[in-house]
């Protein structure tokens, strides 16, 4: 730096401190005069640029014989690493002479490792034990040969799963509710297959390994099963519920609609439907109360022929025979087969609605099948027929109030028909005791002939 502003100072103060000549001598002296001082810079420029070369000389020397240096360490780790390598393959050759068929052993164990880690990570056993899957996960995946302690306890995992497969125990963790809370609760572990918490039923989730409350419990002689078992003293024996699929089929099994869902499903018409069943049930209770009635009054009227009674159909046939014995037999069997057509009428009544209604009930469930099909091919016109509960409405209706006709019809017909028998029965009485009584008065028409 310094070395350039001399240079600097050389080059441009003649320049700066000269005078200008006045005269030619002046000029020449003057010229030459900067001709001198220009030799010596440009020897000292000389001598910079010198200087320089054989700097950048020296440090190309020392960069070439750094080089070589490195080249030699590099030839020199290259042989190393070599050496290392064959030492390494000659280690591993006589590790693997020595080890002899542990080799084998040990992929076995990795293996089972390997299945079991699987099978205990959809354990519920896990909830109470969740450092084992840790262990047989490390031990699957390590590259080392296991040692005697890592082999007895992968003995020991396995033995435990077992034991704990065939308990029953009590245990606090996390239950999702069906609400959606998270709650800590006491849980009872039937093996690994049933879990109940506070009388309710549990579902395990092995894909994120929570126990879940059942949003819709079994019946209440379930729920009191559960109850029971949580309940009972240890060493005591206790009936109680086992779900091989861990609360699964349990979880279907809840969802199956009661009876008050199955009607909802047949809609307004499976609502008609059972209506007319009701009345059609209360017509024929008062149907056979009032035949019931009447045929005790003709069986108690038959024995007792001679005091005809206004309450029953028998008294008042008899009572216009004791009218009109004095007639002739034309005329008093007219007059008792009028009495008998305006008897009929009280006894076959109702009979013809109960066959209307074991009639009409069928067609109205033929009626919410085709209403229900009609829904079904409309929901597949509109969503296709990827997702079957979208189609589930329509044949839910189809079928329930086929169901509900049915359930209705069979039995009004079954009662048509034991009402029909009882009125004809009785019918048939009046017609004999009517021949009866014909027969008998023309008797005595011709004994007084």
């Amino acid at each position: 730096m310094i070395r350039s502003i001399a240079l600097f100072l050389s080059l441009f103060s003649p320049v700066l401190l000269a005078q200008t000549p006045s005269n030619l001598d002046e000029l020449l002296e003057q010229v030459k005069k900067d001709r001198v001082v220009e030799q010596q810079q440009n020897e000292l420029r000389l001598q910079n640029f010198i200087a320089e070369r054989d700097q950048q000389a020296q440090l190309l020397e020392q960069a070439k014989a750094e080089l070589a240096a490195q080249e030699r360490r590099g030839e020199q780790l290259n042989g190393e690493f070599e050496a290392n390598e064959e030492l390494l393959a000659e280690q591993e050759s006589l590790l693997q002479e020595r080890s002899g068929s542990l080799g084998e052993l040990f992929g076995t164990v990795r293996q089972i490792a390997n299945d079991s880690r699987g099978a205990l990570e959809t354990s519920v056993t896990s909830l109470q034990y969740p450092e084992r899957n840790a262990f047989l996960q490390a031990l699957s995946e390590r590259r080392q040969q296991p040692t005697i302690d890592e082999l007895q306890q992968l003995w020991l995992t396995l033995q435990q799963e077992m034991t704990e497969s065939g308990k029953v125990e009590t245990f606090t963790t996390p239950v999702i509710t069906a609400t959606g809370e998270v709650e800590d609760r006491a849980v009872t572990r039937v093996g690994v297959f049933t879990f109940f918490a506070d009388g309710k039923y549990l579902r395990y989730l092995p894909e994120t390994q929570d126990l879940v409350e059942l949003a819709r419990q079994p019946v209440p002689r379930l729920q009191d099963l559960a109850t029971q078992f949580e309940q009972a003293e240890p060493n005591t024996w206790q009936p109680t519920v086992v779900d091989p699929t861990r609360g699964a089929i349990m979880a279907l099994l809840v969802q199956t609609p009661n009876l008050k869902e199955r009607i909802q499903q047949g809609g307004w018409i499976g609502y008609i439907i059972i209506a007319l069943g009701v009345i059609g049930l209360l017509i024929a209770l008062l149907r056979f109360v009032i035949l019931f009635v009447t045929e005790r009054g003709v069986r108690r009227q038959q024995k007792r022929a001679d005091k005809p009674s206004a309450k029953n159909p028998l008294g008042r046939i008899l009572s216009v025979y004791d009218q009109e014995q004095d007639d002739d037999v034309e005329t008093l069997s007219l007059k008792l087969d009028e009495a008998i057509l305006r008897e009929t009428p009280a006894l076959e009544r109702g009979l013809t609605t109960l066959a209307i209604l074991a009639a009409v009930a069928p067609m109205l469930g033929l009626l919410g099948t085709v209403s229900g099909m009609i829904e079904t091919f409309q929901a597949i016109t509109l969503f296709g027929t990827g997702d079957p509960k979208l189609m589930s409405g329509g044949i839910s209706q189809a079928l329930v109030t086929t169901e509900l006709g049915l359930a209705v019809a069979i039995p009004i017909l079954l009662i048509h028909s034991a009402l029909s028998s009882k009125s004809n029965r009785l019918i048939q009485i009046l017609d004999e005791e009517s021949a009866a009584i014909v027969a008998r008065n023309a008797e005595q028409h011709n004994n007084r002939d």
